[in-house]
């Protein structure tokens, strides 16, 4: 296989279709605009989903679920998540390097899920009531 001949597929590139040019040409009179109205004339605006003063869908829809903007700045952690941090130290830098929560998050919360073994110091980390005795359990122990 060489560049030079290289080529599209076997019928990958349809010739352009011209309108306009005939009714034994397939598009022609209305060249597939349908009759009259907006839609059918040179230059017709129409802005995307205005459906000619009916209410759009997108208005006649119900709005569901809602996107919190702090999701950003806070990250959740479970407990067996706390494993993957280098040391036993766990501050918010050390939970960005072992990439455990997101660049952008400014504060995070232990939570229990899974299980640890190991002691760790908790430090501008905030915990759940649970997450707190299963650290304490283990022999670490949480500084505000």
């Amino acid at each position: 296989m060489r560049l030079n001949t290289l080529k599209p597929g076997q019928g990958a590139k349809r010739p352009r279709l011209r309108v306009g040019r005939g009714a034994s040409a397939g598009q022609g009179k209305t060249c597939g605009r349908g009759t009259k109205g907006q839609r059918a004339r040179k230059g017709g605006y129409h802005k995307v989903g205005f459906e000619g003063g009916q209410m759009p869908i997108q208005r006649r829809m119900p709005k569901v679920g809602f996107r919190s903007a702090m999701k950003r700045l806070h990250a959740e952690v479970r407990l067996d998540e706390l494993l993957k941090v280098e040391g036993t130290v766990v501050d918010i830098a050390a939970l960005r390097k072992a990439r455990v929560i997101s660049a952008d998050a400014e504060t995070a919360k232990v939570v229990l899920s899974g299980e640890i073994n190991k002691a760790f110091t908790l430090k501008g980390v905030a915990a759940t009531k649970g997450a707190r005795a299963a650290i304490e359990a283990a022999g670490g122990k949480i500084e505000a």
